[in-house]
């Protein structure tokens, strides 16, 4: 199948797809609607992540140390009152368990990631801040993402604060964090950028992007789910071919079963799907 056919096929599916597809450093080989907005959900965690080892690195935070682990915050809504997250509505029972003890924020960014806790997320923004996760993405290249408030933060959401990714943003911040790890970058030291990429590789939740891969196959990804959206957006890295980003964003009705573990829905099946034909083509890929 060529990118045109997989094109027109997208094409007759309702709702908007994005995708995006390229070799690390690289033009992109394929692109649908790579700047068009999407709802984040849970993929903007990884521009928190970048923003804790930023601020790590510069020693305003030290990861080891442990941090208090409460259900209540700030709303981004200047006068609104604190919030605190539905534990029904998260993914991690392990955060929820230290609720009024303490937690070391490496271990908080980890949860936050490999099981998606939007609780661990939020005591994150609470101590690197909004800014610098805005901060993570402009250094990315990013052009129109944007981490305007916490998880769950009703009331800045219905002010029209927002999360919002494109699959061209997420792609060029995973894609730099994989090239950050063998050279300086923007966005932390090489070491940081390993250490991040190894938190991404530890992702629990493989039911999209990983499920069209072969088993074994080295993929450092974050996706993101809630209804109507499901997002996939990693960076694979094959043993017979250079490592590509893939990032698909769908914002469809198509059915959603939720995390791992949950009935496979049609939006995995279908990100699965483009994941494998990508696989299938890695050789060709533009340098």
């Amino acid at each position: 199948m060529t990118w045109e056919d997989l094109d027109a096929r997208l094409d007759r599916v309702p709702g908007t797809i994005s995708v995006y597809v390229g070799r690390l450093g690289a033009r992109p080989t394929w692109t649908r609607r790579a700047d068009a907005t999407h709802y984040a959900a849970s993929t903007m965690k990884a521009a928190v992540l970048v923003a804790l080892y930023r601020a790590a690195e510069a020693g305003r935070l030290d990861l080891d140390d442990p941090v208090p682990v409460r259900n209540g915050f700030d709303s981004a809504l200047a006068g609104a009152p604190r919030f605190a997250n539905d534990q029904d509505y998260d993914n991690d029972e392990a955060v929820w368990a230290r609720v009024g003890g303490n937690a070391p924020l490496r271990w908080l960014a980890e949860r936050m990631i490999i099981r998606s806790s939007n609780l661990a997320t939020n005591i994150v923004i609470d101590h690197v801040g909004l800014p610098a996760v805005a901060e993570a993405w402009t250094l990315a290249g990013a052009r129109h993402s944007v981490t305007g408030r916490g998880i769950e933060d009703s009331a800045a959401r219905e002010s029209g604060i927002d999360n919002l990714v494109t699959a061209a943003d997420l792609a060029a911040l995973l894609g730099e964090l994989a090239l950050g790890a063998r050279r300086p970058g923007p966005l932390a030291s090489p070491a940081g950028c390993a250490s991040m990429l190894d938190v991404l590789f530890a992702q629990e939740h493989r039911e999209d992007l990983a499920a069209g891969l072969p088993e074994g196959t080295r993929i450092a990804h974050k996706n993101g789910w809630i209804r109507g959206i499901r997002h996939g957006a990693g960076v694979v890295f094959p043993a017979d071919a250079p490592p590509y980003t893939i990032v698909v964003c769908t914002t469809t009705d198509l059915a959603d079963g939720g995390p791992s573990g949950e009935e496979t829905d049609d939006a995995c099946r279908l990100i699965a799907d483009i994941s494998a034909q990508v696989w299938a083509a890695r050789h060709e890929l533009a340098d």
